[in-house]
């Protein structure tokens, strides 16, 4: 399947395995098993202001999980014709975003923190921060 042609459909929630102990859980995840694709690179958002989003923006080739790992906030995923809303609450569960997937995160709780694993490292080229441009680039 050609990376434009994904949907938000095609995007779902992974629930990671979870060790449970009265001392603490521990969820451990590894390239290609409990994430769909081998681990390039990882980053975290954290303190964002009341109100403020992160994202708005598309991938031509990258795969993201992006997992709460402390806190909340809702990811909006929009492939240029169906609209979703994840809410991401629990550290064992992540989101799984497609290539070509418009995603914005909004409605950070206090203290959250964003995870986000990522397929590819870091390229500026790969980014697509235009949402008209994402749309033509869709349609093709």
């Amino acid at each position: 399947m050609s990376s434009s042609k994904f949907s938000v459909s095609d995007c779902s929630i992974i629930h990671f395995p979870r060790i449970c102990n009265r001392a603490g859980n521990i969820t451990a995840l590894q390239n290609n098993m409990d994430v769909p694709f081998a681990i390039k690179r990882v980053y975290y958002l954290y303190d964002v202001p009341t109100g403020q989003t992160r994202g708005a923006h598309a991938h031509k080739n990258l795969q993201q999980l992006i997992v709460a790992t402390s806190g909340s906030f809702e990811v909006t995923l929009d492939d240029g014709e169906n609209r979703q809303a994840f809410q991401l609450n629990r550290p064992d569960y992540g989101l799984h975003i497609y290539p070509f997937i418009w995603c914005q995160l909004s409605n950070f709780s206090s203290g959250a923190i964003c995870l986000v694993l990522a397929s590819e490292p870091y390229n500026p080229d790969d980014y697509i921060r235009e949402y008209e441009k994402f749309k033509t680039m869709k349609s093709k």
